[in-house]
C-alpha cells in the first residue's frame, strides 16, 4: 500500500510548478507499513474498527485546497462536525482505496473511478478516540468542473466546502476567506484563527493529546480531520506548523498504538518498514510507548 503512484505528466500541467512539486512530495512519501487487514484480522480486532477517509486536493487560484463536508445535524456520532469524505471498511471492499472512493461517492456524488482523479499516496492510519483506525488516502483532482456537480447525501452530509491546505500549517492563511463570525455556533472563540486544547486519554497509554481547532467558512476543523490535514501538508510543503504541534506526552507514530492494542487483543508482529521522519518536538513521552500519533474527534 506503500507503493509509488503513477500519475500521467498530462495531468499535472495544469498545476504550478510549486504545486507539482508539492503533489510529487505526496506521491514519493512513504508511510509506516501496517498490513491492518490482514494483522488485525487475524488477531480478532473487529473489522467494523476499520476506515478509510479521501483526502481530496486540487489547485485553485495557484493554491492547493482539500475538499471537506460537515456531518449531518441528525447523526448520532460527531454531528454538524467537519470530516472529510470517508467511512468504514465494508467486507466486500477490495482495499482502503475502495473504501474512501466509495464512501466519497455515496457521501458527495464524486464519480467512481472518474479519470480526473488520481491516487497520490496514502499516510499512516490514524486512531479515534472510539479505537477505529482510519487510513487517510489522498487523491488530486484535476477537472475542477465537477465540484460543482457534488451533491450532500441527505442524511449523512449538511454541506460541501474547501479550505486551503497550507492554512494548517499557518492559520492566518485564511484571513483572505470567507469565514464563519466569530462567536459564533461554527467559530464560538474568541481566537481569530486557531485554537487548541491539551486532552489526557488514559484509554491510550496515560498520553497527551493537542485537540488543534482551525476557523474554516463551516464549522471548526479539528480533532482527527486536523490531524490527518496536518500531516498531508507538512509532506506536501516540506515544512512544520508555525504552532507547536504536539502536546507533552502526546504519542507521534503508529507503532506503539499497535502495541497497546496487541496488549488488548494478542497481536502479534505488524509493523514493518520505516516511516517518513517527522519533524523532531521536544515532548515527554510516557515510557515504554516510544513516539506515536493519536487522534481524538472531540
Amino acid at each position: 500500500m506503500s507503493g509509488t503512484h503513477d500519475i500521467p505528466a498530462s495531468a499535472l500541467e495544469g498545476l504550478s510548478p510549486a504545486n507539482r512539486a508539492r503533489i510529487d512530495r505526496l506521491r514519493r512519501h512513504q508511510p509506516e507499513e501496517v498490513d491492518l487487514p490482514k494483522e488485525l484480522f487475524r488477531s480478532g480486532y473487529p473489522p467494523s474498527k476499520l476506515a478509510a477517509v479521501l483526502v481530496l486536493l486540487f489547485e485553485k487560484a495557484g493554491e492547493l485546497r482539500v475538499l471537506l463536508t460537515t456531518r449531518s445535524k441528525s447523526l448520532r456520532a460527531h454531528p454538524g462536525q467537519v470530516a472529510l469524505p470517508g467511512g468504514k471498511v465494508d467486507t466486500t471492499d477490495a482495499d482502503v482505496f475502495e473504501t474512501a472512493y466509495r464512501e466519497a461517492y455515496e457521501e458527495v456524488g464524486l464519480p467512481l473511478q472518474y479519470p480526473h482523479v488520481y491516487t497520490v499516496c496514502t499516510l499512516r492510519p490514524y486512531i479515534s478516540s472510539s479505537k477505529l483506525l482510519v487510513t487517510p488516502v489522498v487523491a488530486l483532482l484535476t477537472e475542477l468542473s465537477i465540484l460543482d456537480s457534488l451533491t450532500p447525501s441527505p442524511g449523512e452530509v449538511d454541506r460541501i466546502f474547501d479550505h486551503p491546505l497550507e492554512a494548517v500549517l499557518d492559520p492566518s492563511l485564511v484571513g483572505k476567506e470567507n469565514l464563519s463570525p466569530k462567536g459564533s455556533p461554527d467559530w464560538p472563540y474568541e481566537d481569530e484563527y486557531y485554537n487548541y486544547s491539551d486532552i489526557d486519554l488514559p484509554w491510550l497509554g496515560n498520553s497527551t493529546y493537542r485537540m488543534h481547532r482551525f476557523r474554516s467558512s463551516a464549522f471548526a476543523i479539528k480533532g482527527l480531520t486536523s490531524d490527518i490535514l496536518i500531516n498531508t501538508a507538512e509532506v506536501a510543503y516540506d515544512k512544520t506548523t508555525i504552532f507547536e504541534r504536539y502536546a507533552p506526552g502526546q504519542l507521534r507514530t503508529f507503532a506503539p498504538i499497535l502495541r497497546i492494542l496487541e496488549a488488548e487483543s494478542g497481536m502479534r508482529d505488524v509493523v514493518s518498514g520505516t516511516s517518513t521522519p517527522t519533524p523532531k518536538v521536544e515532548v515527554g513521552v510516557p515510557s515504554g510507548l516510544g513516539d506515536a500519533v493519536v487522534s481524538a474527534t472531540n
